[in-house]
């Protein structure tokens, strides 16, 4: 790999692009992923014409991230404000095609699927990045869902579980930032939790609370991520944690616990911290045991394997994490914060330059490539 003629051709393939139509700071940003991709590739698989290669995988990064801008600002306009705590507004269709769409003649898998392509207006990567399977596989499960629901009647609604399902995906990536869709998950769920009295919808609507209380504070004003430890907790909504906790308190009284509880458990554990340090990592690990238990989830223990290395040290948390499928999405990003807690800097530092390459969204891989950075500033001097 030729670090000098990448940088060589950096301004000139910027050029071209802004030439194209592109505005500066999102060709910069295209540059950028193509660069990331040529580090990737190049040393297997050089190509003949560098500059040609660049200015092509630049320009297809552009066109997609302009694309998903527009699908983004569509969404948008679709949540007009935050949830507020209190009673649930007007009831619309919208909860009651999430039933529809969890049809009983498709899988529950499926039926998320097609729930989340089409009433959630996720794209068909997003779904496939949320089910840890290629994009090509879930454009098949999408299609072969459409077909199954293509000759039957809607008046059989799916069961409560699968909706639960949808509407946690959709939060979640309304959450991460990619699409604006959390304050509408929290509203529809919202509205079930009136319409159905059932524990794990109150553990759900708790959880989305709980989570989205942290929103102001997961980014800096430019725009990267803060992790929990450094967010400043002054920033928290109390009143949406206050609210979340009630609701978990009186789920969790009922004594039928599920994945949704257990999650909110976890969620107000760290809500309840006044500090990073004061952290009860010792009980979120006992809930990451429960949780683990109720779903077999290689993503569950990823995070266990992190509660694990707070409350036991980090060599325990490597333990853990050494029993998982290293090709699990962020395995290599907590790998880096386990070795980096040991004192590994120069393990950390190259395992952040791995993940940042992996990650699945421009704010991660930016947070990911500072940290390689500060620990490989750290061991210049």
């Amino acid at each position: 790999m030729n670090e000098v003629l990448l940088r060589s051709l950096t301004p000139s393939v910027l050029g071209i692009l802004v030439r194209r139509g592109a505005d500066f700071a999102a060709a910069e940003d295209a540059v950028q992923d193509a660069l990331v991709e040529a580090v990737r590739v190049w040393p297997t698989a050089p190509p003949r014409d560098p500059k040609g290669w660049l200015v092509t995988v630049a320009w297809r990064r552009f066109l997609d991230a302009t694309r998903a801008d527009a699908a983004r600002r569509r969404r948008e306009d679709r949540v007009d404000e935050e949830p507020a705590p209190g009673p649930t507004p007007a009831v619309d269709d919208t909860l009651q095609l999430y039933f529809l769409c969890a049809h009983p003649s498709l899988t529950p898998s499926s039926a998320v699927a097609l729930t989340l392509r089409a009433v959630g207006g996720l794209t068909t990567r997003q779904i496939a990045q949320a089910y840890l399977v290629p994009e090509a596989t879930m454009a098949q499960r999408i299609s072969r869902a459409k077909r199954t629901v293509s000759g039957v009647r809607f008046d059989q609604p799916g069961d409560v579980a699968t909706v639960l399902r949808v509407l946690y995906l959709v939060f979640n990536e309304g959450y991460s930032g990619d699409v604006d869709l959390a304050a509408e998950a929290i509203r529809l769920t919202r509205q079930l939790a009136a319409a159905i009295d059932h524990p794990e919808v109150a553990g759900l609507l708790a959880l989305m609370l709980l989570h989205h209380a942290r929103r102001a504070a997961r980014t800096a004003p430019d725009g990267s991520l803060v992790p929990l430890a450094e967010q400043d907790r002054g920033r928290w909504d109390t009143e949406s944690i206050a609210e979340g906790v009630e609701i978990l308190q009186a789920a969790l009284a009922r004594d039928r616990l599920g994945e949704f509880q257990a999650q909110a458990a976890i969620a107000a554990l760290h809500a309840d911290a006044r500090t990073a340090q004061e952290t009860d990592w010792v009980q979120i690990v006992e809930w990451y045991d429960e949780l683990a238990r109720l779903t077999d989830s290689p993503v569950v223990r990823l995070n266990r394997a992190v509660a694990v290395g707070e409350a036991d040290g980090p060599r325990a948390g490597l333990a853990a994490l050494a029993a998982l499928d290293d090709a699990l999405p962020r395995h290599t990003a907590v790998a880096a914060y386990l070795h980096e807690r040991d004192g590994d800097l120069t393990t950390a530092a190259q395992l952040y330059t791995e993940a940042a390459q992996k990650a699945p969204n421009l704010a991660e891989r930016d947070h990911l490539t500072r940290q390689a950075a500060r620990l490989n500033a750290r061991g210049c001097r």
